[in-house]
């Protein structure tokens, strides 16, 4: 296989070419897509005791928080009152998408518009609230629906976060929302960039929002102890691939993308951030939270996108790990790693951005892909923060602590999601892939 240089928008194959556009991200510790990058260079943390709800009774009481005020973003009053928190964060990380697109909106043809969004856990925060008010804290047994608000059935059906997003795109095409667990931000790009390289759409807004930080999603966790219980120093709470670690932290956060045409993005001379140049997706048929030791889940997925990208594991650059911080998982896709890899598993840098801004559950995937083309568009590999002690069954080259000035053409960038579900996603330099 190898790099095949391509000249333009169409691959050999005749289908059309997918460019990153338009990029926004509200993230732990950076809200805009420049704050975010320079936090994620600088290496810091944004991990700190829960401060969204009174979590003194819990095992894990720290997270991953967005110091986020929809009104300094631009959200209304009337939008504010309507949406949950999770739809907020979309729609301003779309706004910003849609703005750093420098497509003319008003010119585009609305039925060639669509929006491709995940979520693990929609509208979490609004039904909880609503809950607590209509069952008296939850003391009645039968709820009475007349304290409910009129937005109630918004917050039981996730697609109105995409809806939210489609009003703010004027997006008449196809309109959907991806809920694939850890992976739904990942799936949900490669579910846009599908659409426009078919041409079911011309543009598409892709992406994902979570706002788990919640007591139901916290008690979840707890009570599998998937989450950290490391109270005491919750800036160092989130240490993936380190011998140290005792489970994730949860966040919260959005990254929205515009995915449009390759073509039709260099005739009108946009800035891309990078190409979608291959993705796949995987189950392990196995278990809801367990893993495979082996990985050949997510190294299948490797690499037939690896095959769609036309692509060798030689032309990968940089890999931005799952590494959410759970033993069972750092050790499962470093096995992944290599056995899709090979030798180059060993000399390509890996890192965990999980280390900073925490585990937004179906977010991630998608501000992973924004770390992902930020490092192709500034040559840079974000670190892995905490890693200070490395795991012996985690022997790769994972960053740690301080980010790398690296040539980075082609990231690969994977996600792993209760329920087995594995994903794998090529982002490239336009003109790397064939």
């Amino acid at each position: 296989m190898g790099r095949e240089r391509g000249n333009g928008g169409a691959r050999a194959d005749g289908a059309r070419r997918v460019a990153i556009t338009g990029l926004g991200v509200v993230a732990p510790g950076g809200i805009g897509a420049k704050a975010f990058w320079e936090m994620m260079t600088a290496g810091r943390t944004a991990t700190r005791t829960i401060s969204l709800f009174d979590a003194s009774g819990f095992r894990s009481r720290v997270a991953a928080e967005c110091d986020f005020d929809p009104a300094a973003h631009g959200l209304t009053p009337q939008e504010v009152r309507r949406m949950d928190r999770a739809a907020q964060l979309g729609s301003v990380a779309a706004d910003e998408a849609i703005a750093d697109s420098g497509l003319d909106w008003d010119a585009l043809a609305p039925e060639r518009i669509g929006v491709s969004l995940g979520s693990a856990v929609g509208c979490t925060m609004g039904l909880e609230q609503e809950y607590i008010v209509l069952s008296d804290g939850g003391r009645q047994w039968e709820v009475d629906h007349a304290y409910g608000v009129p937005q109630l059935y918004g917050y039981m059906a996730p697609s109105t976060l995409a809806v939210e997003v489609a009003w703010r795109a004027a997006a008449e095409g196809p309109v959907s929302l991806i809920s694939t667990g850890c992976t739904s931000g990942l799936d949900a790009v490669a579910h846009g960039a599908q659409l426009v390289r078919e041409g079911s759409a011309d543009v598409v807004v892709a992406g994902a929002t979570d706002a788990p930080i919640s007591p139901i999603t916290s008690g979840c966790f707890d009570a599998i102890k998937a989450t950290t219980p490391n109270n005491a120093d919750p800036g160092h709470a989130s240490r993936p691939f380190d011998r140290d670690r005792d489970g994730f932290v949860l966040g919260e956060g959005s990254a929205v993308f515009v995915l449009e045409d390759l073509a039709a993005a260099r005739a009108r001379d946009a800035h891309v951030y990078a190409e979608v140049a291959g993705f796949a997706s995987r189950s392990n048929a196995f278990h809801m939270t367990g893993l495979k030791p082996d990985g050949r889940e997510m190294a299948e997925a490797i690499t037939v996108a690896m095959r769609q990208a036309r692509l060798d594991p030689s032309d990968i650059d940089y890999i931005n790990a799952h590494g959410s911080g759970t033993k069972q998982n750092d050790r499962h896709e470093t096995a992944a790693f290599k056995r899709s890899l090979g030798g180059r598993a060993y000399e390509v840098p890996v890192s965990s951005i999980k280390s900073m801004i925490g585990h937004s559950l179906g977010a991630i995937g998608s501000i992973e892909v924004a770390a992902s083309a930020l490092a192709i568009e500034h040559d840079v590999v974000p670190p892995t923060a905490n890693l200070h002690h490395a795991d012996p069954e985690c022997d790769l080259d994972y960053v740690p602590l301080t980010a790398r000035d690296h040539r980075t053409d082609v990231v690969l960038s994977v996600g792993s999601g209760f329920g087995g579900f594995q994903t794998a996603m090529l982002l490239a330099r336009p003109g790397e892939a064939a």
